[in-house]
């Protein structure tokens, strides 16, 4: 098994059902056991470039087996990287048994439901790997930082998303979520980048910086989520994503672990089919 430190990230960066969270007590800028130099960096890729290539393997049993499924749920603030990361270390899988989806505002008919209602639709069925590029969570992060649903009704959130992580578990989709974790003034640094180089102006929007200002506000509502919903069926880990290359190694290492845990077997023959006398003319 490849390991990314000496700890394993499942004990550095997971979170404890039933702990209170600090993200404080996490450094957004931490690279494990490889130095910041560049040396480390491609030690890093390296060992990321093989987690990669063990992925392709694992979601093929999965998509044969069709027995199981990955939910793998990206929060992170503003530029942390949610994108990015799809992009490398999901780029070995193959996009038949891969799916993602992004939750923005909801319409007027997702409005008529209840809030997990649109969610549950994207749920993986069994043989897929599912990514939420922002998920079920908005509705208890960004919805209480701008004071659009009250701390009563947050609060009786947690408890349906708890519950209902536990349905999806007990049916075999195994949830892995991860918070892709930012200082401040690495997220300015992104933000300046967006600003400096015309390839990337498509993703400026002007509420970026507003909701910027409610840094710390959004820092609090992550830690309360975090800790009301890390549960032993379905846990949090706190990924380090200043660097890049690091949190693709990281989140690389969870998601094979997690189908590895899966101790799934490649499907056998169809009976009764005799292959050593086949010929394909």
């Amino acid at each position: 098994m490849i390991t990314t430190t000496k700890e394993g990230p499942l004990k550095r960066y997971g979170v404890k059902a039933g702990r209170k969270l600090s993200l404080r007590g996490y450094d957004p800028d931490d690279t494990g056991d490889y130095k910041k130099s560049d040396q480390g960096k491609a030690k890093a890729k390296a060992e990321t470039a093989k987690l990669i290539a063990r992925l392709d393997g694992l979601q093929e049993r999965l998509y044969a087996n069709a027995t199981r499924s990955l939910l793998i749920v990206l929060q992170g603030m503003d530029t942390s990287g949610k994108d990015g990361t799809i992009k490398s270390v999901m780029s070995g899988v193959n996009p038949q048994g891969c799916k993602v989806v992004g939750f923005k505002g909801p319409s007027k008919d997702e409005l008529a439901h209840d809030f997990l209602w649109r969610v549950h639709r994207e749920v993986p069925p069994k043989g897929y790997i599912g990514i939420f590029n922002r998920s079920h969570y908005e509705d208890v992060l960004i919805t209480r930082v701008h004071g659009w649903v009250s701390d009563k009704v947050v609060k009786r959130r947690f408890d349906q998303i708890k519950e209902f992580e536990e349905l999806l578990t007990e049916n075999g989709t195994a949830i892995l979520k991860l918070f892709l974790h930012i200082s401040k003034d690495e997220q300015k640094e992104r933000l300046e980048a967006r600003i400096a180089d015309p390839e990337k102006r498509w993703k400026w929007n002007s509420g970026d910086l507003e909701e910027r200002k409610l840094w710390e506000d959004y820092l609090k509502a992550f830690e309360d989520v975090i800790s009301a919903t890390s549960t032993d069926c379905a846990p949090w880990y706190i990924v380090p994503a200043n660097r890049k290359w690091y949190r693709n190694l990281v989140v690389a290492e969870r998601i094979v672990n997690v189908l590895e845990d899966m101790k799934l077997k490649t499907p056998p023959a169809p009976e009764g089919v005799d292959f050593t006398k086949l010929r394909i003319v």
